[in-house]
């Protein structure tokens, strides 16, 4: 979904969306304090969707932010050396670069992966 703000309207436009694409269970969206996130009408117009949960990121654990990453590699690929006549243009490369990157999605895993294992040295006994 495009908008043309992030504000609190378009924010419940969205939630709208994620609702009705998934008609069954539980709904979490993990998020940001953007004050949109979590203003008074937003949360009002929660409390009358019931199966939407937020999880808030907490403040300075930015590292936490999926979205942070996400974005730096939507803006490699659809924005990064291209100017824009108007917002179709902005909406068109926007939905192409998020296909390509979905084409190619891997769940993504945290952590690092295991070392490897270190080879024993072999322990030479000298006599004399």
């Amino acid at each position: 979904m495009t908008a043309s703000s992030r504000n609190s309207v378009f924010y419940q436009q969205f939630l709208q969306l994620v609702e009705d694409a998934n008609p069954t269970g539980e709904i979490w969206i993990v998020t940001d304090n953007l004050s949109s996130h979590n203003s008074l009408s937003t949360r009002t117009w929660l409390e009358d969707h019931p199966r939407i949960h937020h999880a808030f990121i907490p403040v300075g654990a930015c590292w936490l932010n999926l979205q942070e990453g996400w974005w730096r590699i939507f803006r490699k690929t659809a924005l990064a050396g291209r100017s824009f006549a108007n917002r179709d243009d902005i909406e068109h490369a926007t939905t192409l670069a998020t296909s390509q990157l979905n084409s190619r999605a891997k769940p993504w895993v945290w952590g690092r992966p295991a070392p490897p294992t270190r080879l024993l040295r072999r322990r030479y006994v000298y006599t004399v």
